[in-house]
């Protein structure tokens, strides 16, 4: 049965998404600060299929965006004003309301962070909100057509700056229950603990596996004979075949860093009915690149930039709707 449903969730998926499917990181990254309701606010303003965030949970059980388990210091003012100096207050040890004391509407000047993202326009006395006020900015813009693609940050290397995996992941299913969005919200993560739980627990909920094997994110291990991230299975009894990997283990969607897909790769997922979701593409010219290649879907930090690409290329593009945060 839960076969049946998961194959149902990844139908009406395909079913909603207008072309290539828009996924505005963080928001809109590189325009506004990230994962905050200006953020968010902007994407939809430009038009995207799918608002891409992240979720952490805090001491009280209420589910806020955070890219973060813990506060980070390049992006958050304490309630004095200052720039916090340590990054090892986790959010699970604060309740919502102690959170609300943080600003999170400035990058920190001169940082390299800053020198990332210098377009990106800073909003003072902006807060970290709740997943639920991001789902209410959807309803205030009156777009019941915009997907949430949600990551569960969560790592097995740091497992007391949060919830155990299946409390996280009961957690997020109880908020998007209680929303009744399960058919617009697939939850992702590079700690496939929670996705297992996902499926077991919410399997009309699609789950999106994130791989990377990169110096500063590598969930895989290929070189190593397990990894502690993908939930007791090895790309090694798969072939090396990352695509076969996550099929096994459940998955709807294979999200992989851009910069390590191949037009083999993304063959090979499809022919397997996964969908593919290349993450963080910024530069046009990688962005043209993943349309030729055939993904199904791409994550920006620019949706403007993402968009304008689309549109060049012909495709669909989801309906813009215009809100204040």
């Amino acid at each position: 049965m839960r076969s049946i449903i998961a194959v149902a969730a990844l139908l009406m998926i395909a079913g909603s998404a207008p072309g290539l499917d828009l996924q505005g990181h963080r928001g809109a990254r590189g325009l506004l600060p990230e994962n905050t309701l200006p953020a968010f606010a902007q994407a939809l303003t430009i038009g995207v299929t799918t608002l891409e965030l992240d979720a952490a949970v805090a001491r009280d059980g209420v589910v806020v965006v955070s890219h973060d388990a813990t506060l980070n210091p390049d992006i958050t003012r304490s309630p004095d004003g200052l720039w916090l100096k340590r990054d090892d207050i986790a959010i699970q040890t604060l309740t919502f309301a102690e959170l609300q004391q943080y600003d999170v509407g400035r990058i920190r000047p001169r940082s390299p962070y800053a020198q990332r993202f210098a377009q990106q326009q800073a909003v003072d006395g902006t807060r970290m909100p709740r997943l639920a006020d991001v789902f209410a900015l959807a309803r205030r813009a009156g777009n019941d057509q915009v997907r949430f693609n949600i990551e569960t940050k969560i790592s097995p290397g740091n497992p007391q700056h949060t919830l155990p995996p299946a409390e996280f992941a009961r957690a997020l299913i109880a908020l998007v229950r209680s929303e009744k969005l399960e058919s617009r919200v697939t939850i992702q993560s590079f700690d496939w603990r929670t996705l297992q739980v996902v499926q077991q627990e919410a399997p009309q909920i699609a789950t999106v596996y994130l791989t990377a094997q990169q110096s500063w994110q590598d969930n895989i291990r290929a070189g190593e004979s397990s990894s502690p991230w993908t939930a007791g299975r090895h790309i090694s009894q798969f072939g090396g075949s990352l695509p076969r990997l996550v099929k096994s283990a459940g998955g709807a969607i294979w999200s992989p860093y851009f910069g390590e897909v191949t037009a083999a790769s993304v063959r090979e997922a499809q022919q397997l009915g996964l969908k593919v979701v290349v993450w963080t593409v910024n530069d046009e010219r990688d962005m043209e690149r993943m349309i030729s290649l055939g993904v199904d879907g791409i994550i920006s930090d620019y949706p403007d930039r993402l968009r304008r690409v689309s549109a060049a290329h012909g495709l669909q593009l989801p309906t813009a709707t215009p809100v204040s945060p």
